[in-house]
Formats: structure tokens, sequence, C-alpha cells
């Protein structure tokens, strides 16, 4: 028994992902869909659950930094098929690395919020045991 699709409008599509229409309109536009959107009878767009799929991992890429060109040359790797498999690689790989230096930098910025926090969390904290005792700790 085959399972039945059920028709996404864009206001659904929308709704599912997070994604504005505007934005949604803006992809299919751009190219970052991977395949083209259908329309109905009265020219509505009509979206299925594997666009949602599609759009939810364009938004992990996008959010995690990958610019819409690489967006759209992996879209248009995914959409020659079989054959592209080495090049979506080597695309994925760079922007793995570009991910892996965020974190990094990401962490190091951590770091220092982290030391800024016990910095002052420390003089808080002398200022307590100050109040509590009457001795001035500025001193």
């Amino acid at each position: 028994m085959s399972e039945v699709v059920a028709d996404l409008s864009i206001g659904e599509v929308a709704e599912r992902t997070g994604l504005s229409v505007h934005t949604l309109r803006f992809y299919e536009r751009e190219g970052i869909l991977a395949n083209p959107v259908r329309r109905d009878s009265g020219g509505r767009r009509v979206y299925h659950e594997n666009d949602v799929d599609w759009l939810n991992l364009c938004m992990i890429l996008r959010a995690s930094g990958m610019p819409l060109p690489a967006i759209r040359r992996y879209t248009e790797l995914v959409r020659a098929g079989d054959g592209t498999e080495a090049e979506r690689l080597v695309l994925l790989r760079k922007h793995r690395e570009r991910v892996l230096d965020q974190m990094d930098q990401l962490r190091k910025c951590l770091d220092l919020v982290n030391f800024k926090v016990g910095v002052y969390e420390d003089a808080l904290d002398q200022v307590a045991v100050s109040s509590a005792t009457g001795t001035d700790a500025r001193r």
C-alpha cells in the first residue's frame, strides 16, 4: 500500500519550518529548494513533506554559517544526483572546518566571559563578607 503524501501550502510550510512566506519565496527564487515547487490549478505553491525536510537541512546549514551561494551549490549537486557525491563531500568538509573554527573562537570567547563572571562573583562575595563582618574589604 503506497503512502499518500499530503500537499502543503506555503503558509503551512512557513508554520512548520519557522521561515516566513517571504523567505520561502526568496529561497525558491535563489534555487535553494531541492525540487521545483509545483503550482496548483489556482497558481498557488504546493509543497510536500520532503520539501519541509530539505528546508530544515538548509536552515541548519544556514544557522551554522554556510553562505547562500554554498547552499545553492549543494542544492544543485543534490539535484544532479548520482556522481556528485565527491563534490558534495568536499563542500561539506570545507564547511565543517569553518564550523569547527567558529566553535574554537566561541570557546575562547566563553573562556573570557567565564573569567569575567568569576571576577565579578568574587568581588560581590567580598562585599557580602565585608557587610556581614562589618569590615570594609575594599581597603
